[in-house]
């Protein structure tokens, strides 16, 4: 991927779609055209401070995968090595999981196609088309490819418990029937 296409998301994911996730508007964003997504919610290695980051995703054998597009050099993917313990913000919820890299050939190829069919237009960005390449080419292709495996612990805390950013659009609604109402009666 470009720098510039880098950049773009970058500016995108910090704008758009980590401030969705965080009001619980996830089921909204993911789609195959644009690609199923979660928010890794991760301790940064050396500042200690909570940092999100979206990724495509997808679910095998009861355990959330995702791929590091950039190699070992991501910082979350630096993040999580160092601190493993993370939340995930998906469509359907929060989860607290322990992530883990998947070194399994078989299981590594199966989830690797899977992930880059699941992120819609961005699972061409490797350079190959993901429902075509042969399994060989594959693994070729992305034998420097990091592929983490997210076991479930439990729950984590959601957009509409204490702390998530649900209430912001509560708030919003709430404002905006008042002053409807407030303009009907004047």
């Amino acid at each position: 991927m470009s720098p510039l296409m880098r950049r773009f998301f970058r500016i995108f994911n910090r704008l758009f779609m980590v401030p969705m996730f965080r009001l619980g508007l996830g089921p909204l964003v993911g789609n195959p055209l644009t690609g199923y997504i979660m928010v890794l919610k991760t301790v940064g290695r050396t500042s200690g401070k909570v940092r999100y980051f979206p990724v495509n995703y997808t679910i095998h054998r009861g355990a959330f995968y995702c791929i590091s597009g950039g190699r070992r050099t991501s910082d979350w993917y630096r993040n999580l090595i160092a601190n493993p313990e993370v939340e995930i913000l998906l469509p359907g919820g929060p989860v607290f999981a322990r992530a883990e890299e998947t070194t399994d050939p078989t299981e590594r190829l199966t989830v690797i196609r899977q992930v880059l069919r699941n992120a819609g237009f961005a699972g061409f960005f490797e350079g190959y088309n993901p429902y075509k390449i042969s399994a060989d080419e594959l693994a070729a292709r992305t034998s420097d490819l990091p592929v983490l495996r997210f076991r479930p612990l439990g729950l984590a805390n959601g957009a509409f418990d204490a702390g998530g950013w649900a209430w912001a659009g509560g708030l919003i609604v709430t404002v905006a029937l008042v002053c409807c109402l407030v303009a009907l009666l004047a």
